[in-house]
């Protein structure tokens, strides 16, 4: 198996920066988030209500993928990461980044998955025919996991693949130029993608795998700690924004806010937003989640990470990378 780069090396970049993290002036705060990800806490990011239910100048910073995120965080440049994936999340825990998960942003097994080239002809029903093949992919991200699971259910040999490290707007552009064969990706990339390629498994099929797909709101620990206050407002602002959503009487008002900041028009904005599930605060905080469900999850990637080569190894256990104390703070706000 050929790879770019290499999670290791990632990995040992987020070790040296992790403890860089510093407190600072409770007058800003920068969040990490993704374009082309229409959410609802963009309505309230736009109306400027973080700032003003925070009571500090919140600053937005758009990345490409999760492991940027961790490593900005390990920089003490970025304090939030909305949506950040759970693999990424995992790498840079696991590396011994001190970060916390705060809430789950968004379930999307639909929306984050891998493509092949429609010339080519490969489904689920000969994907042995992958074998050689050209793959482009975030490296540490959900969809790296979900590739990698994918892979081992068909019996795809990864040493057989070249594997190509390529944020997902970048890949796309690969594939839809025909330089790779398969694309792994999210968002409106990986609806770029399948206007020339077919998904090996849809998000039912991957569920029933136990591929599951969530991303989640993250922090360094030090600063959660120093803030527990803000911490517990912001998300408490991101909670009422989904339940505003939940709402459909609110959703022609909210949709051409959101799509305007995720830099997507109205249909594609409400296309990728309807295969979203944001679960309530209650949801969350259930044994279903941040309960001991993502807990056990992140053991499982963090497993199949190691078993791939892809991180040296695991955490003895996760639990202490999740923190609720936030989360039920901002439900009784």
């Amino acid at each position: 198996m050929t790879f770019r780069k290499t999670l290791t090396s990632a990995a040992a970049t987020v070790t040296l920066l992790a403890g860089t993290t510093s407190a600072m002036a409770l007058e800003e705060v920068t969040v990490a988030y993704f374009m082309e990800w229409p959410m609802p806490f963009q309505y309230a990011k736009v109306q400027g209500t973080y700032d003003a239910e925070m009571g500090v100048k919140v600053n937005w910073v758009a990345f490409d993928t999760g492991t940027a995120m961790s490593a900005a965080m390990a920089a003490g440049d970025v304090h939030f990461s909305v949506s950040q994936g759970v693999p990424p999340f995992v790498v840079a825990a696991s590396a011994g980044q001190d970060l916390q998960i705060l809430d789950v942003a968004v379930s999307y097994a639909d929306n984050d998955n891998c493509v092949v080239q429609n010339v080519l002809e490969i489904d689920k029903d000969n994907a042995a025919d992958l074998a050689g093949k050209k793959v482009a992919l975030p490296l540490g991200t959900a969809a790296h996991y979900g590739f990698l699971k994918q892979m081992d259910h068909f019996g795809v040999d990864l040493a057989s693949l070249e594997i190509i490290d390529m944020a997902p707007p970048d890949g796309a552009a690969a594939f839809t130029q025909g330089s790779v064969d398969m694309f792994c990706g999210w968002g409106g990339s990986l609806r770029r993608a399948k206007e020339s390629g077919n998904v090996l498994l849809t998000g039912a099929e991957k569920e029933a795998l136990g591929i599951l797909v969530f991303d989640v709101t993250s922090a360094p620990a030090g600063f959660v700690a120093e803030n527990p206050d803000l911490v517990a407002k912001f998300l408490k602002v991101t909670a009422d924004a989904n339940a505003m959503w939940a709402d459909s009487a609110n959703q022609a008002t909210m949709l051409p806010v959101i799509a305007g900041d995720s830099g997507m028009d109205e249909a594609g904005t409400s296309e990728t937003i309807a295969t979203f599930v944001f679960p309530t605060v209650e949801d969350q905080l259930s044994e279903k989640w941040l309960g001991g469900g993502a807990q056990s999850f992140m053991q499982g990637v963090a497993e199949v990470f190691v078993g791939a080569g892809s991180i040296p190894a695991a955490l003895p256990s996760y639990d202490t990378t999740v923190n609720t104390a936030p989360l039920a703070a901002a439900n009784g706000m």
